[in-house]
C-alpha cells in the first residue's frame, strides 16, 4: 500500500513546479478547482474529468439498519453519498504501474 497521502499542499507544490505560477497563485488555483468541483457536486451535478474519472452524487433512501452490539433495529435516514468511478485510462495506468499484480 501507499505510504504517502497527497494533500492540498502537495497539489499546490506540484502546480508550482509544473506550471511555474507563484506558490500563492498555485494555492489559489488548486483551491479554485477544488471549490468548483465541490460546488458542482453539492448542486447534485456530475463532474467528469477526462482520462481520470467521474464524481457524482447518489441519493440513498431511508432503510433499516441494525446496532451490531445490541441487535436493535434503527432507521438510517435518507442521505446523499459521493460516488467516484475511475476511467479505464486511470485503471489501466494503476495496473500498468504494478505489473506483478494479477487480475483476481
Amino acid at each position: 500500500m501507499a505510504d504517502k497521502t497527497m494533500t492540498r499542499a502537495d497539489l499546490t507544490e506540484a502546480v508550482y513546479h509544473e506550471v511555474g505560477l507563484s506558490r500563492s497563485e498555485s494555492a489559489e488555483l488548486v483551491e479554485s478547482v477544488l471549490g468548483e468541483i465541490s460546488d458542482t457536486l453539492a448542486d447534485g451535478h456530475t463532474v467528469k474529468i477526462s482520462s481520470f474519472g467521474s464524481f457524482s452524487v447518489r441519493e440513498k433512501a431511508q432503510r433499516v439498519g441494525r446496532n451490531l452490539k445490541t441487535g436493535e433495529e434503527v432507521p438510517i435516514l435518507p442521505r446523499r453519498v459521493l460516488v467516484f468511478r475511475a476511467s479505464h485510462v486511470l485503471k489501466d495506468q494503476i495496473n500498468d504501474d504494478h505489473p506483478d499484480r494479477g487480475n483476481g
